[in-house]
This record gives structure tokens, C-alpha cells and sequence, in this order.
């Protein structure tokens, strides 16, 4: 052993050993991904609409990579105009109506359009109906009808929502439809039967897991530190009383209890995340019963007791901190057990509800297709959930080899 390993502090010692384990590294990369992913994901997701469920049925089941070019016509209604924060957390519904169009041709004071309908057997646009939209019908919400609006000398006239008259170019009109509302889209992930777009909803969907797994394991915690503490400490007849609750609730399979409870209590997003929560503090109360059984014999429990301090201060300040390294492990464990619980929910119907993306409710809606010729609508949610649990094992693998003390530094 080295000198300066010898006088690096054994918390120092412990995160050395993290850094130089490249398995737990690239799971933290993943995850630190997947956060800032959560936090901006109307920022990220090409639909920023609520819950990314703008649906465009024309393009349905598109195959990734799918590109057409996407007319946004202004819809009659009042946008309200949202904050940074707001779009942040809720999205901004969209104030477009969104046609698939493959060919187009101004005339006069109204834009012609093919509206696409499929591609053929060598790849082609098909021949779909036509349709006609009025250059201001495309560009603003317009008010009631008047004879205000013609086209005199160039110039367009129309009424806003407000009963504003303006006053427009159509070469400027013509410039603004062909910059702002002509624009061609490319949907990497493809689309799903609804026509909506499967990356921003993939993207959206991790806001689900990370946010169930993290109720789940500050739920489990809580119940299982304190259980396991006082079953640990007292010992006798509260450690018979824990323990009896504890083997009940192992005894009964996990997604049975999370039915169970869901059942009892209602469909809503609280209750998914209480129900996961409440069925994961059984591994956590019999990890910490044991160490606190070990630790409670120990010299400096021993002395905290003789100087006088009360129960909560010795458990509190002498013994959890000292078993925080399992408690870490537990917890990247229980973080990717409450994922799977989740998916696991919402692929039987049982989970969050649509329109809410969750990588659950994206496999139920689609593992229909997976063998009539669609497969990867439930594959790339399948592999991004594989993807996030993998990471969570392999920083809580890390975390336990990083605080092991018999490890070589």
C-alpha cells in the first residue's frame, strides 16, 4: 500500500475505488443522462405539447426515419402563451393544425396541397385528396369573417381574434407560409398507431421511471431504516413484532401487493407510486435489522449508552451512519426493481393511464405490433428500460465494491 493511500480518509478511499470501476461509471453516465433528459423533456422532445400526444393519423406506424413535409395551419383559438418553468414541467399546447402533404401550389390568395396518404410498394408518394387553405387561414388566428378581407392591390385584409383589421403583402404572406409553416419533419423513432411521435414520447416516458423509482426508494427507506433500526436495537419482543410484519409482507408476491393496493385505492399516478413504494421496504428493513443487530454489540455503542445518550441519538448518530454503504446498494437496487414494477403495471393496464407516456403504457400500446411487422414500436421501449435497470445495477454493484473495506485500493 502506498503513503498517500495510507492518509486518504476512508470516504476518499471509497469514491477512488468508484471511479476507477468502469461499469459503475458508464451506469452513472446513463443516469446522469437520463436526468437531464426528465428535466428538459419538452425542451428536448420535437413534440413539446402535453404529454407529446399530438396525434397526426395520416402518417400512423411510420417506420423510423420517416421524412414528409408538414403543413401548420394556424388553428382559430387562443394559445396562451407560457412561462419557461411552465413549458418545463407541462409542455405548450400546440396552436397548429399539422397536415402531411407531399406536394403543394400557392394560387392567389390560397395554397393548394396533396395530402399524403401512404407510400407505395417502391417507396412513392400515393395519390391522396386535395385540399385548399387560404393563405391568412394558414398563417393567424383569424376572427369573425368580414368583407374586410380580399385581395386588393396585393394586399391581403383579415380581422385577428382580438378584431384587430391588419394588413399584409401576399408576397410577404407567401414569404411567411414557406419559412414558418411548411416545414419538413423527420421522425427518427417513426410513429406509433396514433400518428405521434415515439421519440419525444420515449423521452417524456423517463420522467415515469425516474419518478416512480425515486418515491419508491424514499418510501422504502423511511419505512424499512426505521423498522429495521428498532427491530435491530430493541431486540425481544419488538424485534419478534417487526419481524412477524416483515415475513407477511415478504410472503406475499410483490406484484400481487401492488394489484392489491392499486385496487383498493384507485388508477392515479400518487397511488402507482405509493403502491410500488409501499411493497419495497422489506428488503431494506431486513438488511438494516442485521446490521444494527452487529453493530449494537460494538464498543462504541456500548460507551454512547454509558455516557447517557437517549436511543434516537445512538441510532441516529452513531449506528445508521455507519451502515449507509448496504443502505446505498439497497437503494440502486430497489430505484431499478421500481421500474420494472412500473413497466410491468403499465404494460397489464394497470399503471399510468394514456395519454401520460410511460415506457410501461408504450409497450402495452404496441407489443400488439411487434409480430405483425412493426417490431421495433415495442422494442425501443423494452430497450430503454433494459438499458436504465442496467444502469442502476451497475452503480449499485459499484457502490458495494467502491465501500468494501476489505477491497485493494
Amino acid at each position: 500500500m502506498s503513503k498517500q493511500s495510507e492518509i486518504l480518509s476512508p470516504n476518499k478511499k471509497a469514491i477512488r475505488r468508484l471511479l476507477r470501476n468502469k461499469p459503475a461509471i458508464f451506469g452513472l453516465c446513463i443516469i446522469a443522462l437520463t436526468l437531464f433528459m426528465a428535466l428538459f423533456a419538452y425542451y428536448l422532445a420535437p413534440d413539446s405539447t402535453p404529454n407529446a400526444n399530438d396525434q397526426i393519423p395520416e402518417i400512423a406506424l411510420a417506420d423510423p426515419g420517416f421524412e414528409i413535409p408538414i403543413l401548420k395551419v394556424r388553428k382559430n383559438a387562443y394559445i396562451e402563451k407560457t412561462s419557461f418553468v411552465e413549458h418545463l414541467l407541462h409542455g405548450t399546447p400546440g396552436p397548429y393544425q399539422q397536415i402531411p402533404v407531399y406536394n403543394y401550389t400557392f394560387e392567389e390568395d390560397s395554397l393548394l396541397v396533396k395530402i399524403y396518404r401512404g407510400l407505395d410498394n417502391q417507396g412513392a408518394f400515393m395519390e391522396g385528396n386535395q385540399a385548399r387553405y387560404g393563405f391568412t387561414d394558414i398563417a393567424f388566428a383569424l376572427g369573425a369573417k368580414s368583407e374586410d378581407k380580399n385581395n386588393e392591390k396585393g394586399f391581403l385584409h383579415y380581422r385577428t381574434l382580438d378584431g384587430n383589421l391588419i394588413t399584409i403583402s401576399r408576397t410577404a404572406l407567401i414569404r411567411k407560409i414557406e419559412q414558418e409553416h411548411i416545414e419538413k419533419r423527420k421522425f427518427y423513432l417513426g410513429t406509433d398507431k396514433y400518428g405521434r411521435d415515439m421519440l419525444s414520447r420515449l423521452i417524456l416516458g423517463v420522467r415515469i421511471s425516474l419518478i416512480v423509482g425515486f418515491i419508491a426508494v424514499i418510501i422504502s427507506l423511511t419505512i424499512g431504516v426505521l423498522l429495521g433500526a428498532l427491530a435491530g436495537y430493541f431486540g425481544g419482543k419488538v424485534d419478534d413484532l417487526i419481524m412477524l410484519v416483515i415475513n407477511t409482507v415478504w410472503s406475499i408476491p410483490t406484484l400481487l401487493l401492488v394489484f392489491a393496493i392499486v385496487l383498493a385505492l384507485g388508477r392515479g399516478v400518487d397511488i402507482i407510486f405509493l403502491a410500488v413504494g409501499l411493497t419495497m421496504w422489506v428488503d431494506v428493513a431486513r438488511i438494516v435489522r442485521g446490521q444494527v443487530l452487529m453493530l449494537r454489540e460494538i464498543q462504541f455503542v456500548e460507551a454512547a449508552q454509558s455516557m447517557g445518550f437517549g436511543t434516537w441519538r445512538i441510532i441516529s448518530k452513531h449506528i445508521l451512519p455507519n451502515i449507509l454503504g448496504p443502505v446505498m446498494v439497497i437503494a440502486a437496487a430497489n430505484f431499478a426493481t421500481a421500474i420494472l414494477i412500473e413497466a410491468g403495471l403499465s404494460y397489464l393496464g394497470f399503471g399510468i393511464q394514456p395519454p401520460t407516456p410511460s415506457w410501461g403504457n408504450m409497450l402495452n400500446e404496441n407489443y400488439g405490433l411487434a409480430i405483425g411487422g412493426q417490431p421495433l414500436l415495442a422494442l425501443i421501449p423494452a430497450l430503454a428500460i433494459m438499458l436504465l435497470v442496467l444502469a442502476f445495477n451497475l452503480i449499485g454493484n459499484g457502490f458495494r465494491d467502491a465501500l468494501d473495506v476489505k477491497s485493494k485500493d
